[in-house]
């Protein structure tokens, strides 16, 4: 499948998915006008890239900050992989946060509490 690709501007996240190798990154910070808007083409294809790849994913998130619109749509992601998940196909997602940064942990950690598939938090020194 065709990789997906885009830049990061002041207020929303580069989104680099490689459809060879099923490994998904997603870094910066997230609070675009439209957080709906901005997370439909990725959801669109992250749904089909779910749907048709049958090797392991691996989602990288570098977010340092989401706001309310952004979490649900990552929560949105999360969902995906979820319904991946529940069909035996595998998905492991390592979530990057600042040590110091507790909302971002307590984030991380809320994210980990509703998902049954390996979700790694890790410090961003790792």
């Amino acid at each position: 499948m065709e990789n997906f690709v885009i830049e990061p501007t002041k207020s929303s996240p580069a989104i680099l998915f490689d459809g060879t190798t099923g490994i998904l990154d997603i870094a910066g910070e997230s609070y675009p006008e439209n957080s709906y808007e901005f997370y439909k083409p990725i959801l669109h294809w992250l749904s089909r890239f779910c749907n048709n790849f049958r090797e392991a994913i691996v989602f990288n998130c570098r977010i340092s900050y989401l706001n309310t619109g952004s979490t649900k749509s990552m929560m949105d992601i999360l969902d995906l992989f979820e319904e991946r998940h529940s069909k035996g196909l595998a998905v492991c997602v390592n979530w990057y946060c600042d040590s110091d940064n507790d909302r971002a942990i307590e984030t991380a950690e809320e994210f980990k509490e509703d998902v049954t598939f390996p979700f790694k938090i890790k410090s961003l020194e790792e």
